[in-house]
């Protein structure tokens, strides 16, 4: 009977690489936003966006 080898190193890298695919996926519930809600930020930062460009005063030209 002859074990299969093993690198330590590899086997702990694969494990920390899934607990911290589990701990992104749990943040992404956790904090994630909606379609919904991306898309009405979006609109309120344009909106915005161009009320302040509506209201830029023109430069003057001083002489």
């Amino acid at each position: 009977m002859t074990a299969k080898v093993l690198s330590l190193a590899r086997a702990r890298k694969q494990r920390d690489r899934k607990a911290r695919a589990a701990q992104a996926d749990a943040n992404a519930v956790k904090f994630g936003r909606t379609k919904g809600e991306k898309q009405a930020d979006e609109a309120a930062k344009q909106k915005s966006g161009r009320a302040l460009d509506g209201h830029a005063r023109d430069p003057e030209d001083g002489s």
